[in-house]
């Protein structure tokens, strides 16, 4: 009985790891690249990822992950294909309120920023499209995603 349990746990675990990602996905990617984009304002920098896909029907795509980064998609449908765009912040600005004080105990009420483990090993032109076909949420790997010229927007003229 014991050898039982455990052959099941070892054979559910080995099944865990080798189906994470999907090999034949219902649709087909024509198109994939990313710029990087600085803002007019000091800090203010982001990367855009974009995605044409064929055969892209019936099917509810969620999340980019990319570049250590994840994303919520952007769709926008074109006449043949499904376009899906990925905004990632890269700015350095600091969005929220820190007390710096020579004295520990007046920085106490600072909140530690919430550090998440990503959930994949990727290199810097890899990229998973999470979506879901039925119930279940699928994952897939787009790699040789390629690099095109970064966009610089001017600040506002003031006046």
């Amino acid at each position: 009985m014991k050898i039982l349990s455990i052959l099941t746990i070892l054979i559910g675990f080995s099944q865990c790891g080798s189906n994470k990602f999907v090999k034949n996905p219902p649709f087909k990617v024509a198109k994939a690249f990313y710029n990087n984009w600085v803002g007019g304002q000091p800090g203010v920098s982001g990367t855009k990822l974009e995605l044409h896909l064929t055969n892209a029907s019936e099917i509810n795509f969620d999340s980019l992950y990319f570049q250590n980064k994840k994303t919520k998609v952007e769709l926008t449908d074109l006449s043949d294909k499904l376009q899906v765009i990925g905004h990632f912040s890269t700015s350095k600005r600091a969005d929220r309120d820190l007390i710096l004080d020579i004295d520990p105990k007046k920085e106490f009420n600072n909140t530690p920023p919430m550090i998440e483990k990503f959930p994949f090993e990727l290199k810097e032109n890899e990229a998973i499209l999470s979506y879901k076909k039925g119930e279940k949420t699928r994952y897939f790997k787009i790699e040789n995603i390629k690099a095109v010229q970064p966009a610089f927007f001017p600040s506002a003229k003031k006046k």
